[in-house]
């Protein structure tokens, strides 16, 4: 469950099944090792995390994670309020990526996330010509994924190992600039009677397409 106080959302955390109680012994004997807060080693843990980070420090799972971040991106056009976002971010954390890039309004909303986003690097662009040009700047390929004419099969594509994959808003897609400002334009192969898939949903099948084709396998979870 995700819980509020004053302050705003608290970590996810689950019910008694899951995760683990405090540690066993007084704190004398509690492990010296700086990354575990004293805290969750008292009270237990019973946050959304894999049980490596067990009564781990937000801060030490952050520091691990960067050290073996994925180097591709993913940027989501956010000009009216997508409700998307948090999907996005909450799936971006789970495969490693680099940054998460919200171009648009700066406010999002962030229940979706179930707070992966204290995990996960985001970063905000005003304009999309703002983030093509992060993109240049930081030497990463601009792949947009949209079904529009001239697409690509993204089953079919190769996708570059250094890449910022760039998502439209639910309903119009990628805007032109952003499809103008992309090396690549990729589709998701569909069958059924809708035009379009579900932005997050889009962003998770297409973020699983690059970890097919570069991550290694052996170091997931």
């Amino acid at each position: 469950m995700l819980s509020d106080d004053a302050a705003g959302p608290t970590e996810w955390t689950a019910g008694e099944p899951v995760g683990v109680g405090p540690w066993p012994g007084d704190a004398g004997s509690w492990p010296s090792d700086p990354r575990y807060d004293p805290d969750l080693l008292r009270d237990g843990d019973r946050r959304n995390v894999v049980d490596a980070y067990r009564y781990w420090r937000r801060e030490a799972i952050v520091a691990d994670i960067d050290a073996r971040r994925h180097p591709f991106h993913v940027a989501i056009e956010n000009f009216g309020h997508d409700h998307n976002i948090g999907t996005v971010v909450r799936t971006a954390n789970a495969f490693a990526a680099s940054a998460v890039h919200i171009v648009g309004r700066a406010r999002w909303n962030r229940r979706g996330a179930m707070v992966t986003d204290r995990y996960q690097h985001l970063h905000h662009h005003p304009t999309v010509a703002s983030l093509l040009e992060y993109a240049a700047e930081q030497e990463l390929t601009v792949v947009a994924v949209d079904n529009s004419p001239g697409s690509v099969r993204l089953e079919r594509a190769s996708l570059p190992r250094q890449c910022l994959l760039l998502f439209g808003q639910e309903g119009p897609g990628v805007s032109a600039e952003g499809r103008d400002g992309a090396a690549l334009t990729v589709s998701i192969a569909q069958f059924g009677s809708t035009r379009s898939i579900n932005a997050g949903v889009a962003a998770g099948v297409a973020m699983h397409a690059w970890i097919r084709q570069h991550a290694d396998l052996n170091t997931a979870w």
